[in-house]
This record gives structure tokens, sequence and C-alpha cells, in this order.
């Protein structure tokens, strides 16, 4: 396993952190071809992993990232969810998400990275729609038919001409929306709006960032610009919840992915996400998980 490569290359550069935090690797500039946008990087895998398997252990992305399995095998872990690397997959990963990937040498597609500000405005609710699933799997054809958009955007990047961005975002574009089509089960739009989703996506945006230090649901509805009494209706119109279960499912989230990727206290953990008061956190804890944050750590397989 060579953790260092893969780390590195793959993942981008790690801000310094305590050893008790998840690392957050941030998109790296240093592997970029001449004249290539600083928020966009796109590596096919075989030539990464150079004929080796390869890991990386737990830690979290302040980008978006696509891994695409034309063929291979490892193993995938997406904060407490884990799967099995498979031909014709592809995973889609949120900024914030704690991940930890190993890659057995002949796994073969494409690794894609790329800031939120890469994807045109106009577009960005089609990637946070792809995102809302993270994991797909295709059936060989669909693989074949949805691949060429990843090479034509390899090629662009690799070797760049006039205008390679804008041809790299519009592929980028046309392959997410392919991803969309094959959603299952996801958010239902029960007679929903566009504007009712693009409401929804903002909030999900903003609860992947702010819920430690943003518990209120005013809070929110003031950031998007909406009453609270509209932020509700819209959660449960999309998602069948309130905005304020929406904030304990991330918090609750957010401590899970201390509690089991950090040997943390958990009075550190309660610091970390936004509760001065041990006891109190517990309490929430408890009750919405129906166990104390250390048992839920060692009970937890």
């Amino acid at each position: 396993m060579n953790l260092a490569g893969l780390s590195a290359v793959l993942n981008g550069n790690i801000c310094s952190a305590p050893m008790t935090q998840i690392p957050v690797r941030q998109l790296s500039d240093s592997h970029q071809p001449p004249n290539s946008d600083g928020g966009f990087s796109i590596r096919a895998i075989d030539e990464l992993l150079a004929g080796s398997s390869q890991a990386a252990g737990l830690h979290r992305h302040d980008f978006y990232s696509f891994l695409a399995v034309e063929r291979g095998s490892g193993d995938f872990q997406i904060d407490l969810d884990h799967y099995t690397i498979a031909d014709h997959m592809v995973f889609a990963i949120r900024p914030g998400q704690v991940i930890k990937v190993s890659l057995g040498a002949e796994t073969k597609g494409y690794m894609v990275h790329f800031n939120t500000d890469f994807v045109d405005p106009a577009s960005a609710h089609i990637l946070r729609r792809a995102c809302q699933q993270n994991v797909y799997r295709l059936d060989e054809d669909k693989c074949k038919q949805m691949a060429p958009h990843l090479r034509h955007i390899h090629q662009e990047y690799r070797t760049p001409q006039e205008g390679h961005i804008s041809v790299m975002q519009a592929s980028l574009v046309i392959y997410l929306v392919g991803l969309i089509r094959l959603q299952t089960g996801h958010t239902k739009e029960r007679n929903s709006t566009p504007y009712q989703q693009e409401r929804l996506d903002a909030l999900l945006d903003l609860l992947e960032t702010q819920v430690t230090s943003q518990k209120q649901v005013s809070e929110y509805a003031e950031a998007l610009g909406l009453s609270t009494y509209q932020l509700n209706a819209i959660t449960k119109t999309l998602l069948g919840k309130t905005c304020s279960e929406l904030i304990t499912e991330h918090l609750i989230l957010e401590a899970k992915r201390y509690l089991l990727s950090t040997p943390n206290q958990v009075k550190e953990i309660a610091y970390k996400i936004g509760y001065e008061d041990v006891s109190y956190f517990i309490r929430f804890f408890k009750k919405h998980t129906g166990q104390s944050p250390e048992a839920f750590r060692q009970n937890f397989t």
C-alpha cells in the first residue's frame, strides 16, 4: 500500500491540524497541467496506481470528488457506510463527508476533483442533486455510454486548447445529468417547484458546513431569505421532515463521524460540534440514538 502517494496525489493537500481532528484535504494545484483551472483535477486511476494497490486513511475533502470505476476492486467508506468497489460504479462525495478508500492495483477509471465554483452557478443545482446519492451502480451498457464524457474531459485537461475550461464544464454537467437519471429513492419532488428544490439544495449545503455553529431553524431561514414557516413547508414537501429534524440528523451524523474516526473524548467531541455542556450533549445524543456516545463507539460494527 502507498498511503502517501494516494493521499498527496489523489486527495490533495492536507491542512495542518491536531491529531485528534479528522484531516481536511484541499485541492492541490501541484499536479495540474499548464493553463489548467486551479479548481479542477482529473486523473486516470490506472496511471495514478502505477500497477500497485493504494489506500488513503480517514479524511474529509473541502471539494467535490467523483470516483468513476470502469473496472476494479477495493473498499470505500463514506461516513458510516462501507462499500465494496466493483466494476461500473461511481462514488460521489460532497465536501465535508468523511471517507476512507483503498483501490486494487487493477482498478481503471477516473478520479475527478473540483471546487464548488468550478461549476457554473446556473448548473449548481445539477451538481447538488447528483451528489445527493453517494453510490451509483451502472450496468455495462450505461457505463460505456457515460465513460466517453470523462475521457473527453481528461483529454481536454491534459492537452488544454482554447476554451478547454468551458468544454470541461459542459461535459461535466452532461455527466452529472446522466447520474441524476440513475437516482433511485432519493429526494422525491412531491408537487415541488424548481425554486423549492433550489432552496432545499442551498439548505443542505449550509447544514453540511454550518450546523456546528448554527442550530436554530430561524438562522437558516434568514440565510435563505425565507420565513421559518416557508422553510419548514419546503423540507416537509420534499423530504417529509421539518428543518429542525434535518438539523438534528446532521448534528448526530457529525458526532458519529468524530466518535468513530478519532480517539477524542466525548467532552472534546461535544465542544467540536458546538456544545459546551457535555451532559446536555450526552442526553441529546442518547435521545436520538438510544445509546450514549461511548456506548455507540464501543458497539458500532
